[in-house]
């Protein structure tokens, strides 16, 4: 009988599977980490392309506004209107404590708006629009809410930046009476003609995730005691905290511009009689990210502020205004 040898088949040993098992590992593992490392960069420039949208969006608005601002001097009327005032609610971390915007500004004030009568500006045909007033009323507001429902759980909600405009006919009290122009107190004015439509409706929105909202005004101030007499350009911010560099509330009467308290060595004299020239708008805006981190994680003062510094991006324009 013969004996017949077989040739065993061929295949991996133990040791190739576990070599190749290993290198598979780290090619997936390197392959992983590169996705994640895109990922991020991905979403931090999505971010800011988001935040900077955001932010060209209401620089813009406010800029050709202000460039349209109306003020008239010889009267005791108001034409502007700028106090600091927090939004009540914010995003609640874990331990119930509200985030709120550190500033935010109620801003009211006239200007020759051109998206006045729904853009429809000229059409003063039987069915037009206008009716040939050329002065609105702008309003601005940053309010901490659900920017689509009328309610909605923090989750929902966000800081929301909202301008409502009154063309000229509810401007000038045609409809509805009395108006908003030709008055000492502008804000009880304002306020009375949009009753039941606030500022913060939908239809008014402009962007969303402005965590802090400020404006600071250039004034011109002459000093006529010296001889020659001596101009310098003093800034006065808006912020939360009166003090010797910023205040509070700030108006334009016909009869010259009115703070409460001396600014930046500028003293209430000077201020009154100087000259507006620009508006300085500054905004905060938060990236989603970080939004949904204040909901999620409590921080001590120190960390927060290092948070919104690392999380969000700022944004600042000087608007020239008409001579006031």
């Amino acid at each position: 009988m013969k004996n017949r040898s077989e040739n065993p088949k061929s295949g991996f040993t133990l040791i190739e599977l576990l070599v190749a098992m290993a290198i598979t590992t780290i090619i997936i593992s390197i392959l992983v980490s590169v996705t994640a490392m895109s990922l991020d960069v991905w979403n931090r420039s999505r971010s800011e392309v988001r935040a900077a949208r955001q932010g060209k969006a209401m620089i813009d608005s406010m800029a050709r506004d202000f460039e349209s601002l109306v003020v008239r001097k010889g009267n005791s009327f108001e034409w502007l209107y700028a106090e600091s005032i927090l939004p009540t609610d914010g995003p609640d971390n874990p331990t119930g404590t509200s985030y709120k915007s550190p500033n935010a500004i109620d801003l009211i004030f006239f200007s020759a708006a051109t998206d006045r009568y729904n853009g429809q500006v000229g059409d003063t045909g039987p069915s037009g629009k206008d009716k040939g007033g050329d002065v609105s009323t702008v309003g601005y507001q940053l309010v901490y809410k659900d920017p689509i429902g009328a309610a909605g759980t923090d989750d929902l909600k966000t800081f929301v930046l909202y301008r409502k405009l009154l063309d000229p006919d509810k401007t000038f009290g045609i409809t509805p009476a009395p108006g908003t122009l030709g008055k000492t107190d502008l804000k009880t004015a304002f306020n009375s003609v949009i009753g039941a439509s606030p500022v913060d409706e939908n239809i008014n929105f402009i962007c969303e995730n402005v965590y802090e909202f400020t404006v600071t005004f250039h004034l011109r101030v002459t000093n006529s005691s010296v001889t020659p007499a001596t101009v310098r350009t003093v800034r006065v911010p808006i912020t939360q905290t009166s003090t010797a560099n910023s205040t509070t509330k700030f108006s334009v009467t016909g009869a010259g511009n009115i703070v409460a308290a001396t600014v930046n060595g500028a003293t209430q004299d000077e201020i009154k009689s100087a000259q507006l020239t620009a508006a300085e708008v500054s905004l905060t805006v938060l990236t989603d990210f970080g939004l949904k981190q204040l909901r999620k994680r409590t921080f001590t003062d120190t960390e927060k502020a290092e948070f919104i510094a690392k999380n969000s991006y700022q944004y600042s324009k000087l608007i020239q205004v008409p001579g006031s």
